[in-house]
């Protein structure tokens, strides 16, 4: 039954009668819908619509409990602080919480406020609890991730540049198209009904060693991407350029690429060639 606590996630208790009114501006998805049992994924963007974070949130009690990575709480906090105004809202770093994930048959511990991850139902749950009652790891959440093709912030993402249909955010249920404006969210319509989107991640089959996170993929001697996350296993994501032909076989340093298109995924038809008359 695997389990694996996640020691790179952090906790930010949000708390106000004014929380959801005040998120619901702020990130890509509707907050309302976060109940006990069911938790949101959503994402903060530039106004220019790129991202930069994405966390979970979970229902606390009379609060929501942010599931983030530790690395961006230092400045989620501050960041979100500036747009309170005089909403009656409080953001507090609560370092004594830790976050679980599990999958396949395993259970949440009891006593640990618990969800169902959102994005697909063969990720499993997440839980926050206490970081002294965490239970040890039997499982391998790196691998169990990228085997689904999720995304996982950085280095999936570039902080200011990624947009957020190019890592799945719409098939995953990061996105609300009902909910109303937030910030970024022209940019976000618009790359999803006009078609713009020119890059995706998409995982891929990593033979041979695994290239660093950044490493240009090249067909054909031509680059076509770049190398995002990846696991000693051979597997990983990369952002490769649109269309992609369903045979590819990509260059990246040392290793080759195959892609590997998950059945949540949905991809534009590459279009056919035209033949000279």
């Amino acid at each position: 039954m695997p389990i694996a606590p996640l020691p790179d996630r952090a906790v930010i208790e949000i708390a106000g009668e004014d929380r959801i009114a005040f998120l619901q501006g702020l990130v890509s998805n509707d907050v309302a819908a976060v109940a006990p049992g069911r938790a949101v994924w959503a994402a903060l963007l530039t106004p220019q619509g790129k991202w930069l974070a994405d966390f979970f949130f979970l229902a606390g009690t009379d609060a929501l409990l942010m599931d983030c990575v530790a690395d961006q709480a230092p400045t989620l906090v501050p960041r979100l602080s500036r747009f309170r105004l005089r909403s009656r809202v409080t953001l507090t770093p609560r370092p004594e919480l830790g976050v679980l994930a599990g999958w396949g048959e395993a259970t949440p511990p009891e006593a640990a406020i618990a969800a169902p991850d959102p994005r697909l139902p063969e990720a499993g749950w997440r839980a926050i609890l206490p970081r002294d009652s965490m239970p040890g790891a039997s499982g391998d959440y790196a691998r169990h991730r990228l085997s689904l093709g999720l995304p996982d912030g950085a280095p999936d993402m570039e902080l200011e540049k990624s947009v957020l249909l190019e890592a799945g955010f719409d098939e995953l249920a990061g996105i609300s198209w009902s909910k109303g404006c937030y910030m970024g969210q022209e940019l976000t319509a618009r790359t999803k009904y006009r078609g713009l989107l020119k890059k995706r991640l998409i995982p891929v089959a990593v033979d041979g060693p695994l290239p660093a996170p950044g490493t240009p993929v090249l067909r054909d001697g031509a680059e076509v991407g770049e190398m995002r996350s990846g696991h000693a296993d051979g597997l990983g994501l990369a952002l490769l350029r649109l269309p992609l032909a369903a045979d590819a076989v990509l260059s990246c340093g040392a290793a080759v690429l195959r892609p590997q298109v998950p059945g949540w995924m949905r991809l534009p038809e590459p279009k056919p060639a035209v033949t000279p008359s």
